[in-house]
């Protein structure tokens, strides 16, 4: 998304309930939040609108002082994980925190409303078509500290050749069991692998399905 919400969107995206992050709005209202990919409509009746982790991200965002609302959250709606590696990293600390929360708490609520059982305990579609962002994401909200830039002195999330699988690589077997262990229990499997050319260790990852 490259620009921020309205001033209107973003009174509509406050209002939203505070534990489900239903909407209430005008069709019209709703249908430009859809578009803009801050809230999606449920799939079964009564066929309610819902923040998804774009939209949690903004209403988690701070307004800047007296700025119009147009400017409180600029790029909102980008919210990216840390895969690891990144050059342009962005910079640790409470509101970085704040928003990996926020990105995962709208990522259970999608889950809960998208998956036909209502299941939060394994991935939802949105997941298995954004697998690195997805597994990123957990691990980031588990506290896992992703690698920095050119290193591998955290967790690095990759893609694969592999359907539906991520390679995520750490510094040592610890690093590896502990990623291993988060992403199990957000609903992964996760074992322990080892290039053969290379002997170099990782963890290969996919969504669990039942």
């Amino acid at each position: 998304m490259s620009r921020p919400a309205s001033a209107v969107q973003r009174r509509v995206i406050d209002a939203a309930d505070p534990v489900t992050g239903r909407l209430r709005a005008t069709p019209a209202q709703l249908a430009a939040l859809v578009k803009r990919g801050l809230a999606f409509r449920h799939p079964r009746p009564p066929h309610d609108h819902f923040l998804t982790p774009a939209g949690h991200r903004i209403r988690a965002a701070e307004p800047e002082s007296d700025a119009p609302q147009e400017a409180a959250a600029p790029d909102a709606g980008v919210f990216t994980a840390r895969a690891g590696g990144e050059e342009d990293a962005p910079e640790p600390g409470p509101a970085r925190q704040r928003e990996v929360h926020s990105a995962w708490q709208g990522l259970l609520e999608m889950r809960r409303m998208t998956n036909p059982d209502g299941s939060v305990d394994r991935p939802c579609g949105w997941e298995r078509a954004h697998l690195v962002r997805s597994a990123a994401l957990a691990l980031e909200a588990a506290g896992h500290r992703p690698a920095g830039a050119g290193g591998s002195d955290g967790y690095r999330v990759r893609a694969t050749p592999q359907p539906e699988a991520v390679a995520v690589y750490g510094p040592d077997e610890e690093t590896l069991r502990a990623c291993a262990a988060t992403l199990e229990g957000a609903g992964w499997q996760a074992g322990v692998c080892t290039e053969p050319r290379t002997a170099v260790r990782y963890l290969l990852a996919s969504p669990r399905r039942v």
